[in-house]
């Protein structure tokens, strides 16, 4: 490892944990290069929260981060993979939050909006809109 990914392994790491796709960690003339896709802006902020720790006034020269949210785009067709239950779908983005449907494992429902990365506003076919976790759906 070479004393700039020792530098950034910290950057390197949270890009890897957010699940950043495509992740490409290259190195040319002194610079350190982090590349991917992000499925949300989560994913995104995590790999920038990781290099703000290190650098916070982010002035640092010698890495460059290319992160790109990739995302679902709004209309995408997404399955229910609950265990065996069905999974709620609430008024708000919080366990807390009055239920509006549920939707059967299985089921396919549409992406309305990736609201973060825990919380999906998700629509059923018998149009009953909310926000469901998102480890349960599946593109």
């Amino acid at each position: 490892m070479s004393a700039l990914q020792d530098k950034y392994q910290s950057v390197v790491a949270a890009a890897q944990s957010a699940g950043i796709a495509s992740l490409q960690v290259t190195e040319q003339d002194g610079i350190l290069y982090i590349k991917g896709d992000a499925a949300n802006t989560d994913a995104k902020d995590a790999v920038w929260n990781a290099l703000g720790a290190i650098d916070p006034s982010y002035t640092a020269t010698d890495v460059n981060i290319d992160v790109k949210v990739t995302g679902l785009a709004a209309g995408a067709p997404l399955t229910v993979i609950t265990e065996q239950t069905n999974l709620n779908i609430r008024k708000e983005p919080s366990t807390e939050a009055a239920l509006v449907g549920k939707a059967a494992k299985g089921e396919t429902v549409t992406l309305v909006e990736q609201t973060s990365a825990e919380w999906w506003k998700i629509k059923t076919a018998d149009g009953e809109e909310g926000y469901a976790y998102s480890r349960y759906l599946k593109a």
